[in-house]
């Protein structure tokens, strides 16, 4: 299984629906989809500055913000199949489709360990996948992507978020991030033409 996170800044890319279509088409019954927050979550943000609310307010709007790029992610590829739960996550894949995460569960009402600033879709779709005990992570993200750089110095550059350097260090499962241009590449990992971090 995989779980693959969308860049929330691929939201307007004219790449986007060509990436959707290579999931739906090549990940079916073993990929899911975890949108980010892009501009939805960006609004989140200026929302807070302004007003200086708590986070655990700013973190339920960031995570209905990935439910907002779900949505546009589905109304683009409607053969995307939503799913709220590990459970229907796992029927979806069961069906041979690609499942698509409308991460409602990571709502909250008292702040923890992920209400924060520092966690973003990233770290949360690494969170998925542990639980899922996927294979791979895949994040694909419209930035260009240095491949020698650490997740550290990733982090440091503002390409994945604050607390996903930590989480990677440990990772059960191997990971893959991939910048928008790399349709080729993504396809022959999905086909298993290459191995993961070649190249």
């Amino acid at each position: 299984m995989w779980v693959i996170k969308i860049g929330g800044s691929l939201s307007g890319d004219a790449l986007l629906p060509q990436w959707l279509e290579l999931f739906t088409q090549l990940g079916g019954g073993r990929s899911v989809l975890v949108a980010g927050g892009g501009g939805f979550a960006d609004q989140a943000r200026s929302a807070q500055t302004r007003w200086q609310f708590d986070d655990v307010a700013a973190h339920n709007m960031a995570v209905l913000a990935m439910v907002q790029t779900g949505y546009l992610l589905h109304a683009l590829q409607p053969a995307l199949q939503f799913a709220r739960s590990e459970g229907e996550i796992r029927n979806v894949l069961l069906r041979g489709k690609t499942a698509l995460w409308l991460p409602f569960e990571l709502l909250r009402e008292r702040p923890d360990e992920i209400t924060s600033w520092d966690v973003s879709a990233d770290s949360l779709a690494f969170g998925l996948a542990e639980r899922l005990q996927a294979e791979r992570l895949v994040l694909l993200k419209s930035c260009p992507i240095d491949p020698t750089l650490s997740h550290s110095a990733l982090a440091q550059a503002g390409v994945v978020d604050g607390r996903f350097a930590s989480l990677a260090a440990k990772a059960p499962f191997a990971i893959e991030i991939i910048e928008r241009s790399q349709l080729d590449r993504a396809r022959a990992l999905l086909i298993g033409e290459v191995r993961v971090g070649a190249a």
